[in-house]
């Protein structure tokens, strides 16, 4: 019975990060969309988490290096102005990062940012990873962005998860992460957030 308890709380709260699946752009498409970032490459982990019950509702990565993109894990961040192939959202200007942040922040939800600066190789190679990884599926946000975080030299020591909030805190025990926790308080969903911020 515990197994069974512990099974359905698992899928209720893997279900948040379930996105519908759309038509990918083409490589040239996705190349022609880059946005390449001022300032030193980062690697920024971004939660959404419940305001009532803490739990977590989505993971997200964003990676500034060569250009800036951010790996929407089965995400629900899905207008024709985005450009993406794969899961990866590209030309991720910072206007489109606060668009995205908008879009999962309201009454229910915040959204947290863990942000460390990183070498340019450290980059690149967490580029390369959420590229090559392709769509992924319903309710394991986390696990992949977990399984790419700790292929990056330097981020060895996560853990796979499959829950957003405790890849959240084991992100915040690495050297030198800077967390925002950004919040709204309308009641309309990622959709209405988008349109809002665009």
């Amino acid at each position: 019975m515990r197994r069974i308890i512990v099974l359905m709380t698992l899928l209720v709260t893997l279900a948040a990060c379930a996105g519908s699946s759309f038509d990918d752009v083409s490589v040239e498409e996705a190349a022609a969309a880059a946005y390449v970032p001022s300032g030193p490459p980062k690697i920024t982990l971004v939660t959404v988490v419940n305001n009532k019950t803490g739990s977590g509702g989505h993971s997200a990565l964003i990676v500034s290096g060569s250009q800036q993109v951010i790996f929407d894990p089965a995400g629900s961040f899905r207008i024709p102005e985005a450009t993406e192939r794969g899961d990866v959202l590209y030309g991720m200007s910072p206007g489109w990062i606060k668009a995205y942040k908008s879009a999962h922040a309201r009454s229910t939800y915040h959204v947290v940012t863990q942000e460390i600066e990183v070498s340019r190789a450290q980059a690149e190679t967490a580029l390369q990873l959420v590229q090559s990884n392709g769509a992924v599926g319903s309710a394991f946000c986390a696990n992949a962005t977990s399984s790419i975080l700790r292929q990056v030299p330097g981020f060895e020591s996560i853990s796979v998860t499959f829950y957003p909030v405790k890849l959240m805190e084991q992100f915040d025990t690495l050297p030198g992460v800077e967390t925002d926790r950004y919040y709204e308080d309308d009641d309309g969903n990622v959709v209405d957030g988008i349109r809002a911020a665009t």
